[in-house]
């Protein structure tokens, strides 16, 4: 039976490549190969060469034209890598030609991608997902890890190779895999959903951790949180939603939430696989955009971060903009920085969680952001406006929900466009006597 399992890593060095149609794109895919040979050396794969190929158009059976293609092939036989890693994604035909040709694996970023996340996810949802993701990857490249046996025996046009017939068998396999796999995400969806309501019935607001990978979110959250969870210097670290209770300056608490990091170019499958994961970005209070301020890449960072959330449908959550790593930076730079990041957005937190520094403001912010600075305020809600209520638990914090004859007496820190719209909706405010 067909199963796809991590793949055993038996290679060396790998020779990296970046297609582009333009000059003006060379500087981006320099940096995409950077970040791809952090991909690839995170599954312990030594890196011999990258290179950035300008062509004036595509061709479907190599991507590049014949010229370019026999020289990248030297040039890989000269160094002796062990396999070839495109930035740029491959069609199945395409991989099958280039291993054909070269006699050496040939994968391109999905893959790479997608191995990363098979072999740091941990929990049991994550592990799901990313299991559907690399079946849904594999499904049409079959054909090519059955090369090997014969396609036709001769005769007439019924009768068909072995390799045909096993192809058809593995395709039948992989879509069942895929229902199943489908139906056990959907019932882990389910109880995380329990617990998830479970856990809004506590009256804390929710914080959720946004970002490009490694910008530092998981180390922000051990800091603010005084937890441990595994933070490093490397991409995907943690790819399991953490939450923890923090304590804000004024001692209320809140629920911080860290969630996966986004990068460019993430294949959409994994976008689709994740979406469960990233729902917890659709139910926090505020969203905390962490950005790393010392990569030279950090505007283009926060644009695939801004994208990645508007196709969650996240967009019309508010977002605080952190930047961290400042200490990172030499103080001219990072004066230069502050007033560049300050003309895009004029609200945003510098800080560094390594140091400290600027966390204690990033809480006070959070505090008033949230309404939780200002007194808590009592109100009674008519039963035909229990919208409201709701709005309440989502927009602001509901600490207390009675109901009486009249209506719905509450207990809550309403954020400052909430208050407006009681008011105008003429929403009696009670005071506690």
């Amino acid at each position: 039976m067909f199963e796809v399992k991590e793949k055993p890593r038996l290679v060396e060095k790998a020779f990296l490549l970046a297609v582009v149609l333009r000059e003006d794109e060379r500087e981006n895919a320099e940096s995409l190969l950077d970040e791809l040979e952090e991909l690839v050396s995170n599954l312990g794969i030594g890196i011999s060469q990258k290179k950035v190929v300008r062509v004036r158009k595509t061709f479907p059976g190599y991507l590049l034209g014949k010229g370019k293609f026999n020289e990248i092939l030297e040039k890989v036989k000269e160094v002796a890598c062990d396999v070839i890693v495109f930035d740029n994604d491959l069609s199945p035909s395409q991989q099958r030609n280039w291993e054909a040709e070269s006699k050496v694996l040939v994968i391109d970023r999905q893959e790479i991608i997608l191995d990363v996340f098979a072999a740091r996810a941990q929990t049991k949802e994550a592990v799901l997902q990313v299991k559907l993701a690399r079946l849904e990857y594999s499904l049409p490249r079959l054909r090519r890890a059955w090369s090997h046996l014969g396609r036709q025996r001769g005769g007439g046009v019924t009768q068909r190779g072995e390799g045909e017939a096993q192809i058809e068998l593995d395709q039948r396999m992989v879509r069942d895999q895929i229902t199943a796999t489908k139906k056990e995400i959907k019932q882990v969806a389910k109880t995380r959903k329990t617990s998830r309501k479970r856990r809004l019935r506590i009256p804390l607001p929710t914080v959720a951790l946004v970002g490009y990978t490694n910008a530092g979110k998981s180390t922000l959250l051990n800091r603010v949180c005084g937890s441990d969870v595994l933070s490093a210097d490397k991409l995907f670290a943690t790819l399991d939603p953490t939450s923890r209770q923090a304590r804000l300056p004024t001692g209320k608490k809140i629920i911080l939430t860290d969630t996966v990091g986004f990068i460019r170019k993430l294949p959409h499958r994994l976008v689709d696989a994740f979406r469960a994961t990233l729902e917890e970005t659709l139910v926090a209070n505020l969203l905390l955009h962490v950005v790393d301020l010392s990569n030279p890449q950090c505007e283009e960072h926060m644009q695939t971060t801004l994208a990645v959330l508007e196709e969650l449908g996240a967009e019309e959550k508010e977002i605080l903009t952190v930047f961290n790593k400042m200490d990172l930076l030499a103080s001219d730079s990072l004066q230069n920085l502050k007033l560049r990041m300050r003309n895009l957005d004029k609200d945003a937190i510098f800080l560094s969680c390594s140091t400290g520094e600027g966390v204690i403001n990033l809480l006070k912010v959070i505090e008033k952001k949230l309404g939780l600075a200002e007194e808590i305020q009592s109100f009674l809600i008519p039963h035909d406006r229990y919208e409201l209520v709701a709005k309440l638990r989502n927009e602001g914090r509901l600490a207390t929900e009675v109901a009486e004859d009249f209506g719905v007496k509450v207990s809550a820190y309403p954020s400052k466009k909430l208050k407006l719209e009681l008011l105008d909706y003429e929403v009696k405010v009670t005071l506690d006597k």
